[in-house]
């Protein structure tokens, strides 16, 4: 039986054959396990190394190869439960608590939950709304307070990006539907338009605030906007959905992780995204075993080094 609590979970995932049969049932779900070399289907199990030998090109293979596992030393007991906690901890958790939980060292686990993101990542290209259908668009700063900077700290924190150096994220709500969530160089129009035209069908029912950036959208959405200075919610023209996303995204970073670097603030923002949209409803229910699945069976194809996450063009805030 599939787990579908964190007790159940690492229990069940103690036995590395069932860590290995759950990540082969969902990158194969034809249960025909596919050599990464030649792309055949005929091969053998050597059981005494738990990985396939391919009958064509006699290369041997894991259930990690071509995953955001791959030339990792931890276990599969460890990942999953790694995996288990970044998918269903509501406002994430930090690699500190996830290298006390595993046993491993706190380098490895921020290695880890990066590499989680990054199967996180959804990377559709279905827009948002379309005919009939509302969407919430809407902007925010993300950083931290100059005032509570040191002063050598602050002059290097504080950019030209935003206001006081904090970094523009922009975002879409569709209503009954998902939210796509972006970081953009600044909130003028240059950058924001092209984001709503990129994300956001024509013909939706498009709902702003009253920033001059939203003005001249174009006649191929029903824009509509709410001055906050006036009232929050006018009958359907509100953008409370958003402004929730927005209070969950910033509990996260400044509850959770506290310090983000520019450079990887999108991977926090595909986190938060993918937890928002499997969050579940009334009438869609999904326990925390369905939300694990679902990034479980987005780790193939992916994969990023060590080297990557810490490139030396950074820029942190």
């Amino acid at each position: 039986m599939k787990p579908k609590t964190l007790q159940e979970a690492i229990k069940f995932f103690s036995d590395e054959m069932n860590c290995i049969n759950t990540v082969a049932s969902l990158r194969w779900p034809d249960g025909k396990p596919t050599c990464p070399s030649c792309e055949k289907q005929d091969h053998y199990w050597l059981a005494t190394q738990k990985r396939w030998k391919c009958k064509e090109c006699w290369k041997q293979f894991s259930v990690k190869v071509n995953t955001i596992f791959e030339d990792s030393p931890l276990p599969l007991s460890k990942w999953l439960a790694a995996l288990w906690m970044v998918a269903n901890c509501k406002n994430g958790i930090s690699s500190y608590e996830v290298a006390r939980d595993l046993g491993i060292t706190q380098k490895s686990a921020w290695f880890m939950l990066h590499r989680i993101r990054l199967a996180m990542q959804k990377g559709s290209f279905v827009k948002l709304g379309g005919s009939g259908s509302e969407v919430e668009v809407d902007e925010t700063f993300i950083g931290g307070k100059a005032r509570n900077m040191h002063l050598s700290e602050k002059t290097r924190r504080i950019t030209s990006t935003g206001p006081k150096g904090k970094q523009p994220v922009w975002a879409a709500l569709e209503r009954g539907g998902e939210v796509v969530c972006e970081v953009v160089p600044t909130n003028r129009k240059k950058h924001i338009h092209p984001a709503i035209k990129k994300h956001v069908a024509p013909e939706s029912a498009l709902y702003s605030d009253a920033l001059l950036t939203y003005q001249g959208i174009g006649s191929e959405y029903a824009h509509q906007v709410i001055d906050h200075a006036v009232a929050y919610v006018n009958g359907r023209v509100h953008t409370n959905g958003l402004e929730n996303f927005w209070s969950l995204l910033k509990r996260s970073i400044g509850g959770t992780y506290v310090s983000v670097e520019q450079f990887h603030l999108f991977r926090y923002l595909d986190e938060q995204s993918f937890r928002f949209n499997n969050r579940g409803a009334r009438k869609n229910p999904i326990h925390d075993g369905q939300r694990f699945e679902k990034v479980l069976a987005q780790v193939s194809g992916k994969r990023v080094t060590y080297a990557d996450l810490t490139g030396k063009d950074a820029t942190p805030f």
